[in-house]
């Protein structure tokens, strides 16, 4: 049986991941930051084949742990950066775990012997730092793809800057090691939608869900939303597990990041969705998906049963 490092397995992204991998036979080592707080990883035993299931205490900014974590893997999926919207101290609460923790994991695999793919689930701010705006240069109409150069703003949110700059520093570490033994993917997702595998109530993913079906703006970049009724470009969490999945499993990958996205819906018709009432627009498909779909055969669900699914 081979072995699968989930760096961040028990999120909302990570547990669909761990399910994909322990459904196909891996031993699977989940890491979570705080071991004691096993409310926030309990659920992963409720899966199939959580006998394979292994948790242990890590955090990115410890290279030493991280090392010992991924030698042994086969496969290592790094999903371990925190996604949050409200910081205090951005530098402490999002920059050092995305920077340094991406410098620490870049480091640790190349010094792990048996490693032979690693995914970085990076995030569409890879692409655009200004989602779900446009990029500079582009309208709410035009179409975003991988051939469109990535663009950076030092207005856009914290989170969005530091998973760009973690994505160029993979992209950098590739240039520079053109010898590597194992293959390095990456994805990057628009706004993860869906159902939770946990019932954890401080998931940033399904608390934006909430926020938009009961239409609460606790901030004023949620209010902003609302205000322009932003287009929102969504994918279902289950399809971007389905895609690590196949990005782990497939060779030939290296070096490239995919976007991962269905369809697009202004947020009134995303508040409506969540609340089961049919959109009052047609979808669109701002960020593109055709590479993803031909090169991992992913077919994406629709927005709309994406979002049925997190209120049933």
């Amino acid at each position: 049986m081979k072995t699968v490092g989930i760096i961040g397995g028990s999120g909302f992204i990570g547990s669909y991941v761990t399910k994909q991998f322990l459904d196909n036979d891996y031993i699977v080592k989940v890491s979570v930051t705080d071991i004691k707080k096993s409310e926030k990883y309990q659920h992963l035993f409720n899966l199939n084949n959580s006998d394979n299931l292994n948790i242990s205490s890590l955090r990115v900014e410890n290279l030493e742990v991280l090392q010992e974590f991924v030698h042994d893997c086969d496969i290592v999926i790094h999903g371990g950066t925190p996604f949050q919207l409200e910081v205090a101290d951005p530098q402490k609460d999002l920059f050092d775990p995305t920077i340094t923790g991406t410098e620490n994991f870049l480091h640790a695999i190349s010094e792990a012997s048996q490693v032979k793919k690693v995914v970085f689930i990076a995030s569409v701010a890879a692409w655009n730092t200004n989602f779900p705006l446009p990029a500079e240069g582009k309208s709410i109409q035009d179409v975003f793809s991988e051939q469109d150069t990535p663009f950076i703003s030092s207005e856009s949110h914290p989170y969005a800057q530091a998973k760009f700059k973690a994505n160029k520093m993979v992209e950098q570490f590739i240039k520079d090691n053109p010898t590597l033994a194992f293959e390095i993917t990456s994805v990057s997702p628009v706004m993860v939608m869906g159902k939770s595998l946990s019932n954890r109530e401080d998931s940033t993913s399904t608390g934006i869900q909430y926020l938009f079906k009961n239409k609460i703006a606790p901030n004023p970049f949620i209010q902003m939303f609302y205000d322009n009724d932003v287009p929102m470009a969504i994918v279902d969490v289950e399809d971007v597990a389905k895609a690590i999945y196949k990005t782990a499993t497939t060779t030939g990958q290296h070096g490239k990041n995919y976007l991962l996205s269905s369809e697009t819906y202004p947020v009134s018709d995303v508040s409506l969705m969540l609340n089961h009432n049919p959109p009052k627009h047609q979808p669109t498909i701002v960020y593109a998906n055709n590479l993803a779909k031909t090169s991992l055969g992913i077919q994406f669900k629709p927005v709309e049963e994406t979002l049925h699914r997190y209120s049933s």
